[in-house]
């Protein structure tokens, strides 16, 4: 069982940056897969991006790349996705889940989910 835990979030003006954390319970967080992804009001929970167990591989949506970066430390069990260069379509709740071993951007794949935090980005 693993418990996913985000903080981070909040209000920031258009080109402005944020930083998201989750923290994950449990002693093999380093065999998952971590993800982001996003859902704004009355939209679908869309893919963000996702990291390999170890690190070494990483994903973005077209949307994201170039301006967020995702990262982890297993040594504290946490993934972390850096957001610079916000706009306002970046406004939305931000989850992020858990897949054991293998990467996906696809979110019926992920096993554990956190409570997700708000991002607001003003124009």
């Amino acid at each position: 069982q693993v418990q996913l835990v985000e903080s981070g979030g909040g209000l920031v003006q258009a080109g402005g940056s944020l930083r998201l954390s989750c923290a994950a319970s449990g002693r093999t967080f380093s065999s998952y897969a971590m993800g982001w992804f996003r859902q704004a009001p009355g939209k679908e929970r869309d893919f963000v991006a996702a990291i390999s167990w170890s690190g070494g591989s990483t994903y973005y949506a077209d949307s994201v790349k170039g301006r967020f970066t995702i990262s982890r430390d297993n040594a504290k069990n946490t993934v972390y996705l850096q957001m610079n260069s916000l706009k306002p379509e970046d406004t939305a709740v931000y989850y992020c889940a858990a897949r054991y071993r293998a990467m996906t951007i696809t979110s019926l794949r992920y096993d554990y989910w956190g409570q997700g935090t708000q991002v607001t980005v003003s124009s």
